[in-house]
């Protein structure tokens, strides 16, 4: 689990990132994703360094999930995800070259973490699942 809360945002279609948004993201330890659709950009970052500007969804707690993991390797995620939605815990996942990662609302963080341990998953402080 990555110390910290996270946030979800969305801005319009087409929108910039603020000056200077990615070169601070580059120089600090945090996980940030960004992604460009024809619909709307979304961005994913620590719940303190949101754009102006963004719909938002606020506090999420970040799990990545140890790796790097091979992408061939199948069913990972969805060995996370399965029992986190028996739970009626909603998440957020993304993924990356090397890992996974789920957020799950900070509300709902002790419901998902019982969730992962009784799948027989190991939640570490240390950043990962």
């Amino acid at each position: 689990m990555l110390p910290g809360d996270y946030a979800i945002g969305r801005l319009p279609a087409g929108s910039p990132l603020p000056a200077g948004f990615l070169e601070a993201a580059a120089t600090g330890p945090d996980v940030i994703s960004v992604t460009w659709t024809p619909d709307e950009v979304s961005i994913l970052c620590p719940a303190d360094r949101v754009p102006s500007g963004a719909s938002v969804e606020t506090p999420w707690r970040c799990l990545r999930v140890a790796g790097p993991v091979q992408l061939a390797l199948t069913g990972i995620l969805a060995s996370i995800v399965s029992p986190l939605a028996d739970a009626r815990v909603n998440i957020f996942a993304f993924s990356t070259f090397d890992t996974d990662y789920v957020l799950v609302p900070a509300v709902r963080l002790n419901e998902a973490l019982a969730a992962l341990n009784a799948a027989g998953h190991r939640v570490t402080t240390s950043g990962t699942v």
